[in-house]
């Protein structure tokens, strides 16, 4: 079996951590925020803090069609809870990459008359994330 190449992660950390500072965030990266749904440890990409309020960041790269659209759901539903039960205001799942068939269905709201209680995850892409992250308005 080949061992996958998770490389694209950091280097998509590295593009959004100097947006967010620009913006007058301070970060934590790489954060355990409790557990996910199933009992598995929530590691966060980014926590970005800033005039006392907290917003968790997830990161998915896609650079070819695969399995990380699949996985878009149950991160939202983490990042629900992740939001409802910690000391976090809101929750950013950034979409990387241009291997997405879902990009614009996951970014446009697609999910919210699936997903119950989710409003409070803000799907987006890499693009609009790093327009929001500097200039201080997520």
């Amino acid at each position: 079996m080949t061992p996958r190449d998770t490389r694209t992660g950091s280097v998509l950390e590295a593009m959004i951590l100097p947006a967010l500072d620009m913006g007058g965030y301070a970060t934590r990266a790489q954060a355990v925020i409790g557990t996910r749904i199933g009992g598995r440890a929530h590691k966060i990409d980014a926590i970005a803090i800033k005039d006392g309020r907290s917003v968790l960041v997830s990161l998915k790269w896609q650079q070819v069609g695969g399995t990380a659209e699949q996985k878009v759901p149950f991160e939202v539903i983490c990042l629900s809870e992740a939001v409802r039960s910690g000391p976090y205001e809101a929750a950013y799942l950034v979409l990387g990459g241009e291997g997405w068939t879902l990009r614009d269905f996951y970014a446009g709201g697609g999910l919210a008359q699936h997903l119950k209680g989710s409003e409070c995850v803000r799907i987006v892409t890499l693009e609009a994330f790093i327009a929001h992250a500097n200039s201080g308005r997520l």
